[in-house]
């Protein structure tokens, strides 16, 4: 099966040059997609001198859009069997490639797989961080009646098809409740691995903040009673 990896980035220039040796160094038939969001430091000048190959595609957005604008630019062009996202900073190791495409290949029709932080013992990021996406997944659960234990995770991994059906509507970091809520209304059901996690402080990048945990559970309320 091939994998397509996704990977919007915006001002990752300390990190992108060594994420993507990462990917390519993992054994796995695919193709990496990188969407540069209208990066403002030097990450754009970084891509452009990485060597040209066949398995690295670079889309240039003009303007900052989100992750999850460039999440849907990325979908867009993706070939492969399998799409997973990937962040273009170096929380998420790619070495577990393996794992989470290992369901998909054992015949039994999985569809969905996510990686589960909180399925190895993985060091923390900030406590907030940590008690917001356990409030996130708990959330996740009593509205769709999932039994998953790591909704934020940016490791998802879909079928194509499954990906390229859905009209996705997010712009920023809502992609994850997005697309969870639609899978789960789906009724497919979503298959967990562990994975490795090496989160990164603030001062190293660290995008996210509080009010992005505000709009996942208010995306996760939205579709819940959306027709």
């Amino acid at each position: 099966m091939k994998l397509s990896v996704i990977i919007p980035c915006y001002n990752e220039k300390g990190t992108i040059s060594e994420l993507l040796a990462k990917v390519q160094a993992v054994d796995i038939d695919k193709e990496i997609i990188v969407i540069d969001d209208g990066s403002t430091d030097s990450t754009r000048d970084i891509l452009a001198s990485i060597p040209q190959s066949s398995d690295i595609t670079v889309i240039y957005h003009e303007k900052n859009k989100g992750k999850g604008a460039a999440i849907r630019t990325g979908i867009v062009h993706a070939t492969g069997d399998l799409i997973i996202i990937q962040d273009a900073d170096l929380e998420y190791d790619p070495n577990d490639y393996h794992a989470l495409i290992g369901p998909f290949l054992n015949g039994s029709g999985v569809r969905v797989v996510y990686g589960s932080r909180l399925l190895k013992n993985n060091g923390r990021s900030y406590w907030r961080y940590f008690l917001g996406g356990k409030v996130v997944t708990l959330v996740t659960n009593l509205l769709y009646r999932t039994h998953i234990t790591d909704e934020p995770t940016c490791y998802k991994v879909f079928r194509s098809d499954v990906l390229k059906s859905m009209d996705l509507k997010c712009n920023r970091f809502e992609f994850c409740p997005e697309v969870t809520a639609k899978v789960a209304k789906r009724q497919i059901k979503i298959h967990e691995v562990p994975i490795a996690y090496y989160p990164r402080k603030l001062e190293e990048g660290k995008k996210i903040g509080w009010r992005d945990g505000v709009e996942a559970i208010t995306t996760l309320l939205k579709y819940r009673f959306r027709g």
